[in-house]
């Protein structure tokens, strides 16, 4: 069994534990054991999972692997402890806030002989998979994805082009490596308002 922990509780970390407490017969999950979870917020227990310190999940034996799910900011450091405690890592995206620090972690992962896996669950949902099937072959002329969410706090979060990324991951997937050509943001904090729109362009124009 490879011993696992979960970091950070929010509703990404809760579905973790969730996923590896009760794992699909005959999935890989199942040769995962979760050992505990870190969370700043004392919890004691979540089902029959054991809150631990940071410090204990890093210099555990018996933990192999680390999920990391908590906000945006924080990854890029959580991801470096964990590489440096010699663990493997799988974090929900974005990796980092800054295409250098991701670099940097990749580049430690290789020289550590670890795996620094960025999770994008969507990737692999049968709704996505049948859009991938109706984009092949196909030349995209013009598109347009519009998606709505709540207030992001940015402290945490990052710019708001990070809650975006995930529909990003999206179009390179689907159409390869994209440039941008404009991007502009609106505001109306009195209304708890803002919107960012982004122009982007495929390799063939």
């Amino acid at each position: 069994m490879f011993g696992t922990v979960v970091v950070g509780v929010g509703i990404a970390g809760l579905a973790r534990i969730r996923d590896l407490m009760n794992p699909m017969p005959s999935s890989p999950s199942e040769h995962l054991k979760l050992l505990g979870f870190v969370s700043r917020r004392s919890f004691g227990n979540i089902n029959e999972a054991k809150q631990i310190s940071l410090e204990d999940a890093l210099r555990s034996k018996d933990i192999h692997a680390a999920f990391i799910s908590t906000e945006n900011r924080s990854h890029e450091e959580t991801i470096r402890m964990f590489l440096e405690a010699g663990k493997h890592v799988l974090v929900e995206y974005p990796m980092a806030l800054s295409a250098k620090a991701a670099h940097e972690l990749w580049e430690m992962a290789e020289q550590k002989g670890k795996v620094l896996h960025v999770e994008h669950i969507e990737l692999l949902t049968e709704e996505y998979k049948q859009l991938k099937k109706e984009v092949a072959g196909k030349d995209l002329v013009k598109g347009t994805l519009h998606f709505t969410g709540s207030i992001l706090d940015e402290k945490k979060a990052g710019f708001p082009a990070f809650s975006g990324i995930a529909r990003l991951t999206w179009l390179i997937d689907l159409f390869g490596d994209l440039t941008v050509t404009s991007a502009t943001r609106e505001e109306q904090k009195d209304k708890n308002y803002s919107r960012m729109t982004v122009h982007f362009q495929t390799a063939n124009k």
